[in-house]
């Protein structure tokens, strides 16, 4: 009996030792490991990380180029490129239908000499011209030279907020912050729209001015701030040179300063003064509300602080 139970136990070690993977059944000398609640195990064995493997990280996709323009940034566009001056290279029709511009595309400019040949010439090559306006759009930019092809203004942009919240219909006429500088009204100029296939990607402003470059050259030309602020008090000048409102600023200067707002608040104050917020960007976003009482800037706050 002892050797036939020899011989059985005999047989089952060697069977054991034909099965793969047996050695799993078998305790090993390294602790249990232990997982926090929650923590997630991976199913599959870590091959290395990207920064290992050239091949993934150059098919990483790049965040900063697939951005959508940012508050912050619009903010910069407006501040630096509108009100900016320029040359025109190539000549821009009149009226409000303007010229599109499929960027990434190659621009039409046979296109382009139709719009001139229809409409006519707003603005002619050689002539100086001026970045009056910028609107942003889902997937555009709409920028209006020389005070844009697209007429007045519509009837909202004249409402304003009264007392006791009540809107009222504003008969004033508009500054000259909103139309642009003298000698170009609203509709007498040209319009560009520069149109993305996808939302806006985040830009700079110099990447907007190479997204115009095709038909106007900024290099020689001087800001349009630069033209008078040698002649504002040092503390103004330096001010604007820093790109930062300060109170005492009457309106050109702030323009000056960090552009046109994307918003106007006209009310009037507990003790029946007429007062002006100019606001910068959006809640919950940076925001930066200026106002004024008559020409100056008497108070100014960023939110979050």
């Amino acid at each position: 009996m002892s050797n036939w139970l020899a011989l059985t136990l005999a047989l089952f070690l060697l069977t054991l030792a034909d099965v793969p993977g047996v050695d799993r059944l078998h305790s090993t000398a390294s602790p249990n490991a232990t997982f926090s609640r929650g923590e997630e195990i991976d199913l599959m064995p870590n091959l290395g990380s990207a920064e290992d493997d050239p091949q993934a990280t150059s098919n990483a996709p790049n965040k900063s180029k697939s951005a959508t323009l940012q508050d912050q940034s619009k903010l910069d566009l407006v501040r630096y490129v509108s009100g900016e001056y320029a040359k025109a290279i190539k000549p821009l029709p009149a009226g409000k239908e303007g010229f599109l511009v499929h960027v990434g595309q190659p621009i039409a400019f046979d296109l382009l000499d139709r719009a001139v040949a229809t409409h006519g010439a707003a603005v002619n090559s050689g002539d100086p011209v001026q970045i009056t306006k910028l609107d942003f759009r889902e997937h555009t930019i709409v920028v209006d030279v020389n005070g844009g092809g697209r007429g007045k203004k519509n009837w909202r942009d004249h409402v304003q907020i009264g007392m006791g919240g009540v809107p009222t219909v504003s008969t004033q006429q508009t500054t000259q912050q909103e139309n642009g500088p003298p000698g170009l009204a609203p509709g007498m100029g040209s319009t560009i729209y520069l149109e993305f296939n996808k939302s806006i990607p985040d830009l700079s402003p110099d990447d907007l001015k190479k997204l115009l470059a095709p038909f106007m050259d900024f290099s020689r030309q001087r800001s349009a701030s630069v033209q008078w602020v040698d002649t504002l008090p040092p503390e103004m000048k330096k001010a604007i040179q820093e790109r930062r409102p300060t109170i005492g600023m009457d309106r050109e200067e702030v323009v000056a300063a960090i552009g046109k707002p994307e918003h106007k608040v006209r009310e009037r104050d507990s003790e029946g003064n007429e007062i002006e917020d100019w606001i910068y960007g959006q809640p919950p976003s940076k925001t930066v509300f200026v106002r004024f009482q008559g020409d100056r800037v008497t108070n100014i706050k960023q939110y979050p602080q």
